[in-house]
Formats: structure tokens, C-alpha cells, sequence
């Protein structure tokens, strides 16, 4: 199925939509807050892995403002992905299926990985059971590949 549109906005406070990134392979790392210690693990896990990865992008999707994944980016070293925010594009949990919608974290989005192919396409995704649970970075690395 071809995967949404998106409006997210970037560490510069520009707006990023899908279509920034056309005609690449997209790793969509969708985490709660880098300020958790299983959203930065995958971060950084996909940032490793994406230096190696032709015509590929990384971009990690949080509620975090652009301001702090910024500065967790540019504290932790990480080059090879892009940090975004749902600040403006709220939307995008609910159309990506991961809103949380009830609890304490109520309104920010679950842990997931999706992976589109160059026509955004998507061809691998991954709803982690447990939001303290790590994804499978094998499979979504493969699905990739």
C-alpha cells in the first residue's frame, strides 16, 4: 500500500513531507521521545546503520521539539538521520496507526518502524507490543536491502 502523505516539521522549523524524500528508500523510526533510553538506542542503532545504506534516509519521527532532537543529534554524533517533529503534523500518528489514546503518553505516538520503497510504498512495518521493547532493526534493515 502507498503510504501517507506527511507535514513534520524539520530541525530547522521547516515543514518536511514525504515528498522531500523522492525516489529514496525511507526508514521511518517512529519513537515516543529521544529523552527515553529505548528511543535513543534505536536512533542511534539506525543512525549506525544507515551510513551504509544506498539511497536510503533514515528519519525519526517524535514528539520531541525540533529544538531537542536537535540537540540530542548533535550531543550523540548523529549524522546519517533526520529528526522530525509531530509539533505541526499531528496527523501523522493517526494516519500512521501509532497514536497512543489513552494513558499517561496519551496523544504521542507508539514505537514503530516503517520502511518504504521508492515509490513509498510500504513494504515492511512493525507496531513494537511493548513501548519499552526495542524493534526488530534486522527485519526493517532487510526490508530495505
Amino acid at each position: 500500500m502507498k503510504a501517507p502523505d506527511f507535514d513534520l516539521t524539520g530541525s530547522d522549523l521547516k515543514d518536511v513531507s514525504l515528498a522531500d524524500y523522492k525516489g529514496k528508500r525511507k526508514i521511518l523510526n517512529i519513537v515516543p521521545s529521544l529523552d527515553t533510553a529505548v528511543c535513543a538506542t534505536s536512533t542511534r542503532r539506525f543512525n549506525e546503520a544507515a551510513g551504509k545504506l544506498a539511497n536510503t534516509v533514515v528519519l525519526v519521527v517524535s514528539a520531541d521539539l525540533p529544538f531537542a532532537s536537535k540537540r540530542f543529534c548533535t550531543i550523540e554524533g548523529l549524522q546519517n538521520v533526520v529528526p522530525l517533529s509531530l509539533m505541526r503534523g499531528k496527523n501523522f500518528a493517526e494516519d500512521y496507526g501509532v497514536l497512543i489514546e489513552d494513558g499517561p503518553v496519551a496523544g504521542i505516538s507508539a514505537r514503530a518502524v516503517v520502511v518504504l520503497d521508492e515509490n513509498d510504498r510500504v513494504v515492511y512495518r512493525q507496531l513494537v507490543p511493548e513501548i519499552g521493547q526495542e524493534p526488530g532493526y534486522d527485519k526493517a534493515l532487510a526490508a530495505v536491502r
